[in-house]
């Protein structure tokens, strides 16, 4: 079966850290680019961060630059989003999704998306 199953998330103070994670099954997650999104209460989903197929260096929305981390692990055919620095307005519900059209080319109908996974941070 194709699919993207998320983990991680969950509730973080201001200032801690969280890792989601992303795995795929049922295909090859290196041949593909991987972007992640996040959509908080009220408001549109955005895009966070992307990571094209292969050796393509990942690309960061402005609000989460040097403090988010994407990455892949090939053997574990998972790509992961480490978040560091976490702030309040970081909480949302964070999507993977599998881009067909790469980082750039807009949404396709055959892109595949993970469950999502909700990230708190909150004292």
């Amino acid at each position: 079966q194709v699919q993207l199953v998320q983990s991680g998330g969950g509730l973080v103070q201001p200032g801690g850290s969280l890792r989601l994670s992303c795995a795929a099954s049922g295909f090859t997650l290196e041949h593909y680019s991987v972007g992640w999104f996040r959509q908080a209460p009220g408001k549109e989903r955005e895009g966070v961060s992307c990571i094209s197929s292969y050796e393509g260096n990942p690309t960061y929305e402005d609000s989460v630059k040097g403090r988010f981390t994407t990455s892949r692990d090939n053997a574990k055919n998972t790509v992961y989003l480490q978040m560091n620095s976490l702030k309040p307005e970081d909480t949302a519900d964070y999507y993977c999704a599998v881009l067909r059209r790469g980082c750039t080319g807009g949404a396709d109908p055959q892109d595949i998306w993970g469950q999502g996974t909700h990230a708190t941070v909150s004292s």
